[in-house]
Order: structure tokens, then sequence, then C-alpha cells
């Protein structure tokens, strides 16, 4: 396993990046514009780490910092504003199977062999990605609902 990032959602990415680049410091390393969802994702690394992630195969880098910018506007508690933290493992289903023997509930299964989300006793979010390309469809976790929510 391997960590990836921690998303934080964010009112205003123009201001958020005027906090994460101008005053802390962060690159930008990567930038999604998803105009169907209505979102930005905007993946910032520091500086002492950004010749590490040139190094690293074209995939998905680490370490990062992913701002999540909604379009449109959404009341946020303070604890909302933590996303969830990702990492990315060799066989997705397998680290999933892993973790429901242990008795965690997959709150968000691999239907699609890329994604799954489960959380902590703490109800923090954790993002399981496969690394490289997706695995195919397979079941029980193509036709397994979510449960709750992550």
């Amino acid at each position: 396993m391997r960590y990836l990032h921690t998303m934080l959602r964010v009112r205003n990415l123009d201001v958020a990046l005027k906090f994460y680049q101008d005053a802390l410091g962060l690159k930008e390393v990567r930038r999604i514009e998803n105009d169907k969802g209505r979102f930005t994702l905007v993946f910032l690394c520091s500086s002492d780490d950004l010749e590490a992630l040139k190094k690293q195969p074209q995939s998905r880098g680490a370490p990062l910092v992913e701002l999540t910018w909604n379009w449109d506007e959404e009341k946020y508690g303070e604890d909302r504003f933590f996303g969830h933290l990702a990492y990315e493992v060799d066989d997705i289903y397998a680290t999933c199977e892993k973790l429901m023997k242990a008795g965690v509930t997959i709150n968000r299964p691999p239907r699609d062999g890329n994604m799954a989300f489960v959380r902590s006793p703490d109800l923090h979010s954790i993002e399981i990605l496969q690394k490289g390309e997706p695995k195919p469809p397979q079941e029980p976790w193509s036709s397994m609902p979510n449960t709750g929510h992550w």
C-alpha cells in the first residue's frame, strides 16, 4: 500500500490556492476540471517532494494534497472540509476482501475495479485505489451496493 493524498474541500479555489501556494509554498502538479461533475481538483506537493514526484512513473503521484472545489455552493460544517486519505494498492479486490474479513464495512465497493471507500472507527473516509489500470469488474464487487456514506 502506498500513501497518495489527503483531500480537502475548499469554498473558494483562488483564496485556497493563495494560502496553499503563496503562503505555504506548495506547488501545483496536476489539475482536473470536471464539467459533468461540476468540480475542480487541484493536486499540490511540497517543494521538497517535487523532485521525487518527477522521478515517479506516470501514475498517481504522492504525497499530495488534493483541493476539491465544487462549483455549486455547498454549506460545509467543519467536519465536511476534510475529505479522505487515499492509498494505492496492488490488488483492490484482495485488499477489500482482507478489510471485510477484519470486520471493516466496504462503504463504496470497487465495482469499477478501480476505487473503493471505507471508514475508520472515527468515521474518517479512506479511499482505496487500484495501482495501474483498473481490474476487470468482478463479483461480488460489481453488484455490491453502497453502504452508508463515505
